[in-house]
């Protein structure tokens, strides 16, 4: 018997057996392993995503696989052609950060943990625009820290590897709008019969607005959900029928938080979530927690409300080119 197994023996458990120490050792090398795979094949694909579009995400096959829907092939479009008072619509409700941040709003965190603990459940996840980016290409839509840890991973490293602006075409290209359709694009002409450049302001109101539950919900039922019916009237006073600032103007009710997580199902009373540092405080301006860089927030001409003869200013982001 060598001295090892004499030494194991003597200690009473053979030479090889488990140790605390030794499982303790493997997890650890597990989980470095895991991260290390995961950060790596997210980094070669969110690089290659610099220069081509994805042909699929993971959101894609888990939903045509796992609920057996039929799926419409997304179609991705660069963020020249999608109206500028759209971009200003998606980040005003969904993300008023987005351009000041680096993928993360502790903020948002934060006041997702309060209004949580105000319903008693978790409805909000308080993902960034980024965020949900890297939950549509790269994770699937279930209710778990494990998923956001990676969420927050994957929204580094789309920071890192892209500029703001192919964030946000990816979201406008891949984010799902509907049961089987990814994309604002394929959701206008599934809804509209029209790409989204030839959408109204109504409604590109009504397919921002039903960001927070696509699947439940459609653009002409999202009426039945009193957070979407708010986030759709706050669009609508900002970006649709805005009123001309005034002293004497009534301050309309800031939207709720724009990320619901996976699966919540929304709470019917929109005042059960509203907070006073929700995203917008005076009509026919952007909220003023955008975060947006002040050269591209713009006023654009004067717009005639439709079905109106009222003449109003509405604002909007600046061409593409100038968001950096």
């Amino acid at each position: 018997m060598s001295v090892a197994n004499q030494e194991a023996a003597r200690r009473g458990r053979p030479r090889g057996a488990l140790t605390p120490k030794r499982v303790a050792v493997f997890i650890l090398k597990l989980v470095l392993f895991v991260h290390l795979a995961y950060i790596g094949l997210t980094s070669a694909f969110i690089f290659t995503y610099k220069f081509v579009n994805p042909p699929f995400t993971v959101l894609m096959p888990y939903r045509a696989i796992g609920y057996g829907w039929k799926l419409q092939k997304p179609i991705p479009i660069a963020l020249k052609k999608v109206p500028s008072y759209v971009r200003s619509m998606l980040v005003s409700v969904e993300d008023g950060k987005f351009y000041s941040h680096f993928g993360i709003d502790f903020e948002a965190f934060k006041r997702a943990r309060e209004i949580n603990e105000k319903v008693g459940k978790p409805l909000y996840g308080g993902s960034t625009l980024t965020m949900q980016v890297a939950r549509t290409l790269f994770l699937v839509p279930e209710k778990s820290y494990v998923r956001k840890y990676f969420e927050v991973i994957t929204a580094l490293e789309l920071e890192l590897f892209l500029s703001k602006d192919r964030i946000l075409e990816l979201y406008f290209g891949y984010a799902e709008w509907g049961k089987g359709i990814f994309g604002i694009e394929a959701a206008s002409r599934r809804w509209y019969g029209v790409g989204v450049a030839s959408v109204t302001r109504d409604q590109a109101a009504r397919l921002i607005a039903l960001l927070s539950s696509p699947i439940k919900y459609t653009p002409e039922t999202l009426n039945k959900s009193g957070i979407l019916r708010e986030r759709y009237a706050y669009l609508v006073r900002r970006y649709v029928a805005p009123q001309a600032a005034s002293p004497d103007a009534e301050t309309p009710t800031p939207p709720p938080p724009g990320d619901v997580e996976p699966g919540a199902d929304l709470p019917a009373d929109p005042a059960a979530v509203n907070g006073p540092d929700s995203a917008g405080a005076e009509a026919g301006t952007l909220p003023s927690d955008t975060g947006l860089p002040a050269e591209i927030v713009t006023p654009s001409a004067t717009t005639v409300v439709p079905g109106s003869a009222t003449t109003t200013t509405t604002t909007t982001l600046s061409s593409p080119a100038s968001v950096q």
